[in-house]
């Protein structure tokens, strides 16, 4: 039966998956993995939202907001992802993730929060949400009671809206400053929103944080120089990045890490400009870390050149 106009696209069937269960091992695999190609595609076509809506996160940011992530089920965990992984890649703790029936819900379905929209406001006051902050609204759907409770609030307090959604007829359209909604079809199982659905905010959740984060010079070139050396492999991930970039051994690289207090921007500019830590830490404070660091990559080749 033909679907009606105003039918949810994430609870549509596809053409393409009719008949899943009869096909064999291979192709099934095969028919996932062509809808899936399509998510890029569909990403592509709201590049100009995406830009925006890290614009809005950079100034945010900058006058002492916060990018905060809003959702339910799967939409929330994805935008907890992003959020938990920003503190050790960027060293920032300025993405936060709002989840409904958080924690409980992280690990497993908990059934029915998603339709309290009273309940996301509560949740937002817990992480002291403000006028200074941007919200994303996570619903593939876009009519999340929840998440639209969420975004009402947030636009009562005055601050900007993005919404994040796989339904260009979403409810939640009406209540953001910027729409992203890239368009990935129905899913292989209709209504499995994990899916394509799923795909999509969180290749658009990379984005968000990780533009903002270098916009706000939170990386160097691609360097990672704001990492959090809690564990070995972060450890050795720094000292790579000294080595790389300061032209120092292993060894001296390890104890300029340890000199800065392991952070990494410090030991690099103590290398590069032989000066002390405290000196390094007032330096980086005024400016962006990755255009301070910049400067002095620059200067240090340049007197290079010249000998």
């Amino acid at each position: 039966m033909k679907p009606k106009s105003r039918e949810r696209i994430t609870e549509r069937t596809n053409p393409a998956s009719a008949s899943l269960d009869t096909k064999p091992t291979r192709e099934i695999l095969r028919i996932i993995n062509r809808e899936d190609h399509r998510v890029a595609a569909a990403i592509r076509e709201t590049l100009p939202q995406i830009a925006r809506a890290v614009d809005l996160a950079v100034e945010a940011v900058r006058n002492g907001g916060r990018l905060v992530y809003l959702g339910a089920g799967t939409s929330g965990r994805l935008g907890a992802l992003d959020a938990v992984e920003s503190l050790p890649t960027f060293g920032t703790d300025r993405v936060v993730a709002v989840v409904a029936g958080a924690p409980a819900s992280l690990t497993r379905a908990v059934e029915g929060v998603e339709d309290d929209p009273r309940q996301a406001v509560r949740d937002l006051n817990e992480v002291k949400f403000t006028r200074h902050d941007v919200l994303v609204g996570i619903s593939a759907s876009g009519r999340t009671p929840y998440v639209l409770g969420g975004m009402r609030y947030a636009r009562r307090r005055g601050a900007k809206v993005v919404a994040l959604t796989s339904n260009p007829d979403a409810p939640m359209k009406a209540l953001a400053d910027v729409v992203i909604h890239p368009v990935v079809g129905p899913e292989v199982i209709a209504g499995s929103s994990r899916m394509k659905a799923g795909t999509a905010q969180k290749l658009v959740l990379n984005m968000l944080s990780t533009a903002t984060m270098v916009r706000l010079g939170r990386v160097l070139s691609n360097w990672m120089v704001h990492v959090q050396l809690t564990n070995g492999k972060l450890w050795k991930r720094a000292q790579d990045i000294l080595v790389r970039l300061a032209g120092v051994s292993e060894a001296e690289a390890a104890r300029a890490l340890k000199d800065a207090g392991r952070k990494v921007p410090v030991a690099l500019l103590m290398v590069l400009k032989k000066i002390p830590r405290a000196e390094a830490a007032r330096q980086l404070q005024q400016g962006p870390s990755a255009q301070v660091l910049r400067v002095a990559l620059e200067k240090r080749s340049d007197a290079t050149d010249r000998r």
